[in-house]
């Protein structure tokens, strides 16, 4: 819709190629996938008639620009709403009844220890945006994966029960509040200089028992804002503090200027 590609977690914006980057044909780039603009070109197809509006962190330029939407949903001005996770974030509106989720089970992917609770946490405050003055609400989830104990917990409403089974599955793979972790994200505008840094913490990790280290790997966020990003994990028992052992792990390795090392004890994002 707006003629361009941008990446929503650097902020790189280019224009829509006229021409494949592959074998040249021209007009051959199609949108695909449940991106706002994509689903709201669906929803104009199908409902030519009805007022909507699309609220992302690209279409909302500041509070003024929030707040003239929160009122123009107040006012009944829009029909269809199609948003971003910032949908979520405790706005109320009295008239909306109905809620739909695309790929509702999408943040359950990758290796972020906390993605069941914060799926969880994200699906049960979407949900209730509807229904929340006298009319009734309903919320319609799309999933992949019925079965995850995430969508089925959201489906009956048992939220102490998937409580217990994140419990229960932490404390099998000795993960947090079981364990401590530590990440270290090395980071370079040069993936060599980021390669030949994290090669030479994983040399000098630190060994011992109840200690281990993962990695080094890619980061989840491989390339962010033109820096290459790579990660260990620092995990020990619960009784050892990581702290010393970083410390005396850094002193080991020289940290060249072109570089930057970030050390994030008991992270809360993984990416």
């Amino acid at each position: 819709m707006a003629g361009r590609l941008q990446c929503h977690h650097c902020g790189h914006t280019v224009i829509m190629p006229r021409h494949c980057p592959a074998c040249g044909t021209e007009g051959s780039l199609a949108a695909y996938g449940p991106g706002v603009e994509r689903l709201a070109e669906e929803v104009q197809s199908l409902f030519a008639e009805a007022r909507l509006e699309v609220l992302a962190s690209d279409t909302i330029s500041g509070p003024a620009a929030l707040g003239a939407f929160i009122e123009r949903m107040e006012k009944r001005e829009i029909d269809v709403l199609i948003g971003t996770q910032i949908v979520a974030k405790g706005h109320h509106f009295p008239d909306l009844t109905l809620v739909g989720v695309i790929d509702a089970d999408l943040g359950l992917a990758g290796g972020d220890l906390r993605a069941a609770e914060r799926t969880f946490q994200l699906l049960a405050q979407v949900a209730g945006r509807a229904g929340r003055a006298d009319r009734p609400g309903r919320v319609f989830l799309q999933t992949y994966d019925p079965g995850n104990p995430v969508i089925a917990a959201l489906i009956s409403g048992d939220r102490d029960r998937f409580l217990a089974e994140e419990f229960d599955s932490r404390r099998r793979s000795l993960m947090p509040p079981f364990a401590r972790l530590a990440a270290l994200i090395v980071q370079a505008r040069e993936a060599a200089v980021a390669d030949d840094l994290a090669r030479a913490l994983g040399r000098a990790r630190p060994r011992g028992e109840g200690v281990e280290v993962f990695g080094p790997a890619p980061a989840p966020f491989a390339v962010l804002r033109g820096w290459h990003r790579r990660r260990l994990l620092l995990r020990t028992r619960r009784d050892i503090a990581p702290q010393p052992l970083i410390r005396r792990w850094l002193g080991e390795v020289r940290v060249p200027s072109s570089a930057r090392l970030t050390v994030d004890i008991d992270p809360y994002s993984f990416l």
